[in-house]
């Protein structure tokens, strides 16, 4: 059965707002939780906020009984994958069977303000994946002592641990990395796409999780989605433009360094720049038919992220308009 998942924003919101807004959303009917974006700066300076997502994840915990995550951390730069594997084991020790850990290869917006070089894409898959093996030791309570490409660790071994290790989640949306994900990782997050793209992704992830002798059926896979709801198409299309103009952005970002950089390109921005990558409606039908198709297809969790300022009245509108239309079985 597919759940429906709310996408905690902390590039839009106050931490303090968004606490509000995931317990409005529990209620609304939101049961498969929150992903929590994990970022240093926001993409415009627009959104103005980008609250430390693990700050915010210790009162999360306190104030809902959902489960949580990152959506997505990247390990190697701001972060040893030490200090990751530190602050996850303590959250998992504190929510047990809550909390996963969602990991991803990075962007410089977020990753470059500790200086040094900025890698390719094939490098930073790799310190990723390296990450992973040293977290993985490390959920294990053993004595860690790690000699590899990108990271060391002297003796480590995390005495907070829950009794079952946090789950790992890879974003990906290459089909090497699905691959490399279904082996090394418990699970999978990926971006709306064409149909025949997500099951060649799952294809891999699938090969990957075998090789490692998994059952990739039993593998979560989760899905965030953006959109733009308003009571009026005309608001909602204003929200997009000038609430996350990144989304109509189609080209990769993962190498663009600043803010303000973003809101330079978002000047070309224009509502058809949304066509095929963030739904922009006023009708609870279209909204329902949009979740519906990726419900089908067969994620397992489907997290939803509303580009505007309105999200108390966006998850009203949701929990009593969108949502009783879902066939989730």
């Amino acid at each position: 059965m597919t759940k429906i998942g709310y996408a905690a924003m902390l590039e839009q919101f106050h931490p303090t707002d968004l606490l509000d807004w995931c317990a409005q959303a529990e209620s609304a009917g939101f049961n498969a939780g929150f992903m929590v974006s994990e970022h240093f700066h926001p993409w415009t300076p627009q959104q103005g906020n980008a609250a430390f997502a693990w700050s915010f994840m210790g009162a999360l915990g306190q104030r809902t009984s959902l489960p949580f995550g990152t959506a997505v951390t990247c390990p190697g730069f701001r972060y040893h994958p030490a200090v990751i594997a530190h602050a996850a084991a303590t959250l998992g020790a504190m929510y047990p069977g809550r909390f996963w850990l969602g990991l991803g290869a990075g962007e410089a917006l977020n990753e470059h303000v500790i200086g040094g070089a900025w890698p390719e894409i094939g490098v930073r898959s790799a310190i990723l994946f390296e990450a992973i093996e040293v977290i993985n030791k490390l959920f294990t309570g053993d004595v860690v002592r790690h000699h590899g490409e990108h990271f060391t660790l002297e003796s480590a071994k995390l005495y907070t641990r829950p009794e079952k290790p946090v789950p790992v989640y890879v974003a990906t949306a290459g089909p090497l990395n699905a691959k490399r994900t279904g082996r090394n990782a418990d699970g999978m997050i990926t971006v709306g796409a064409a149909d025949e793209k997500i099951q060649m992704l799952w294809d891999r992830f699938a090969e990957g999780a075998r090789q490692a002798g998994k059952d990739p059926a039993v593998m979560p896979k989760l899905l965030q989605i953006h959109v733009s709801w308003a009571p009026t198409r005309d608001e909602a299309e204003q929200n997009a433009v000038n609430e996350w103009p990144n989304g109509g952005m189609p080209f990769p970002k993962q190498d663009i360094r600043n803010p303000e950089d973003f809101a330079a390109m978002a000047k070309t921005v224009k509502p058809e720049s949304f066509t095929n990558r963030v739904l922009i409606s006023e009708s609870a039908e279209e909204h329902a038919a949009h979740l519906q198709g990726f419900v089908d297809t067969g994620f397992d969790e489907i997290h939803v992220h509303n580009v505007g300022r309105n999200q108390a009245e966006f998850l009203r509108f949701y929990g009593e308009n969108v949502l009783p239309k879902l066939k989730l079985d």
